[in-house]
């Protein structure tokens, strides 16, 4: 998959996690969260906990999805601070990525 990687700030995310900046999470396109609804109740996502692997530039990052992305296209990724640090400069604020499911 390829699209765009951003970050934000966490707190309660759409699995009914709580997370902080130095976990490694992310949040899925709601159009992805979204599709893999199974009851209308968003904890019980599946994708919840999910694993995806990350890459930028020759770095990668494991995170583990525990929120949705009203801002984000399909296939973008919008990373813990912790977890974007980990393959880019913050300062970039937003970047190209790739990534696969684990």
């Amino acid at each position: 998959h390829a699209g765009q990687g951003t970050y934000y700030d966490t707190g309660l995310g759409a699995c009914g996690i709580t997370n902080v900046d130095t976990d490694f999470i992310v949040a899925v396109s709601k159009d992805l969260f979204d599709e893999n609804l199974t009851d209308g109740n968003p904890n019980h996502n599946p994708l919840c906990g999910k694993k995806i692997r990350a890459f930028y530039q020759g770095k990668s990052v494991d995170v583990a999805i525990t929120d949705r992305c009203v801002g984000c296209k399909y296939n973008d990724l919008d990373f813990s601070p912790a977890a974007f640090e980990t393959i880019a400069d913050i300062a970039l604020g937003r970047i190209d990525i790739t990534w696969e499911w684990l």
